[in-house]
């Protein structure tokens, strides 16, 4: 089985004390490639180190809504310097965040802008991170989109249908996380049934959110089977042939060859 998580971060302390058994466990599992994601300026750095110390982990930079209110001058120079380097392939995580009270919402959005922009004059794709902001999240995209398709990734995706449609019709692709596993999300797997297979991703969002067996546990990329398992059964596929599906899609979005 060939796997791909979307979405991992590597660089945080819940891996400092096993960081490369960490990989290996995930190349076990058939982990073929792992992104590991920038929330802040510093973790963007440390995403690209990893990328250069793993040979099958790239790195996405940029910074978190949450985290924009806490910007040192030069922070977004940074991301833009990072963009370029060895083995960064997306732009993130980006996006809007209503439901912590961290970074005032219009900030948020001048930034979600910025990353969007920057992901669209390198030609990577962006990542987006939506909590409790579904409807400025789409109004955003579908101002920034002007009409042409986007190039990016719902990260994590927990939305409604409605919002699932609307990212679709904009081009984007949609992302699986452990929560898909968890018994009370049955509107969620409903949801994940109608998404076409060649818009499927399935990530971890690790060290968070364990999926099913591993819930509760600290998250890991070899957990990546057990979302594109249960993915797997919501389109009557075998998880080897979703494994094959999402890596596909992954590859092809992120150009990683």
């Amino acid at each position: 089985m060939k796997l791909f998580d979307t979405h991992a971060h590597l660089d945080e302390e819940a891996f400092h004390p096993d960081r490369p058994e960490t990989v290996q466990n995930a190349i076990d599992a058939g982990v073929e490639t792992i992104l590991s994601i920038g929330i802040t300026a510093e973790s963007s750095q440390r995403a690209v180190d990893l990328a250069a110390t793993f040979e099958n982990v790239y790195a996405v930079v940029g910074i978190q809504p949450n985290y924009v209110a806490q910007m040192k001058p030069n922070d977004w120079e940074l991301i833009e310097t990072l963009s370029t380097a060895d083995k960064v392939v997306g732009i993130g995580e980006t996006g809007l965040d209503r439901y912590w009270d961290y970074a005032p919402i219009e900030l948020q959005q001048d930034y979600f802008r910025r990353h969007i922009q920057l992901s669209r004059k390198l030609d990577l794709p962006f990542v987006i991170h939506c909590r409790e902001a579904e409807a400025d999240v789409v109004e955003l995209l579908q101002q920034e989109a002007g009409g042409a398709p986007l190039k990016g990734i719902m990260h994590s995706f927990c939305g409604s249908p409605e919002t699932a449609t609307a990212c679709l019709d904009l081009g984007l692709h949609i992302s699986f996380a452990g929560m898909l596993t968890f018994k009370k999300n049955d509107e969620l797997r409903e949801t994940a049934r109608q998404i076409p297979l060649d818009r499927l991703l399935v990530e971890t969002d690790s060290p968070y959110l364990a999926p099913v067996p591993m819930r509760g546990k600290r998250n890991e990329p070899a957990f990546v089977k057990y979302t594109c398992a249960c993915l797997a059964e919501l389109h009557q596929k075998t998880p080897e042939e979703m494994a094959e599906i999402t890596t596909a899609n992954a590859r092809a979005l992120f150009n990683i060859a």
